[in-house]
């Protein structure tokens, strides 16, 4: 289905980049994950309505909204763009006319490394969104909350930065469990592709 086809269904709109720049030169563009990889992805890792996933550096929503109406799943943005941020609960908004799945949509408007992880967050989704050093910040932070509440912790990275590879595979528990890679793209640039790293205990 196109891109567009799918900001119909779920009543949202979603398409273009970010214009301008962000202050920080830690924190980079909103773009959003295509529909298409969206879609390879979840064909091959599958979510249950009883998983929590937050995507930092969420834009205008669309993984939160795809997410929700394919699995009915609880789902938070963590977005810093003020515009952006609006943008989205908008979205929820007129996305939540049509909906029928159960699952909490919520989106908060702060710096990801500030976002308080929930003993219920289960899943993380990072588009490149960030420098390093900020990613260093928020895998502390998910660390920390599973040493209060273990559970079963997945990291979903797309578009992944050989920084946050090297990271989580050098200085983590963080086992790669899948790679999927985006047919008719990958051939022609090695980044895409989904890396799904599993907390190991």
């Amino acid at each position: 289905m196109k891109e567009l086809k799918y900001d119909e269904l779920l009543n949202i709109e979603t398409e273009g980049n970010q214009r301008g720049y962000n202050k920080s030169f830690h924190y980079h563009r909103y773009e959003p994950t295509p529909y298409q990889a969206l879609e390879k992805l979840f064909a091959e890792y599958e979510l249950t309505s009883s998983d929590h996933i937050v995507d930092f550096g969420c834009g205008k929503g669309r993984l939160n909204f795809f997410i929700h109406y394919l699995f009915g799943a609880s789902v938070t943005g963590v977005e810093m763009n003020e515009e952006l941020y609006e943008e989205a609960i908008e979205n929820k908004a007129n996305y939540l006319i049509k909906a029928k799945n159960k699952g909490e949509i919520q989106f908060q408007c702060c710096l990801a490394e500030k976002y308080e992880i929930n003993p219920l967050d289960t899943r993380f989704y990072f588009f490149n969104p960030f420098t390093i050093p900020i990613f260093w910040k928020i895998i502390n932070n998910i660390l920390v909350s599973v040493e209060k509440y273990k559970r079963e912790i997945d990291v979903i990275l797309y578009y992944p930065s050989e920084d946050y590879i090297y990271y989580l595979e050098n200085n983590t528990s963080f086992e790669l469990i899948k790679e999927i890679q985006l047919p008719g793209l990958y051939e022609n640039n090695a980044n895409e592709r989904f890396l799904i790293y599993r907390l190991a205990y």
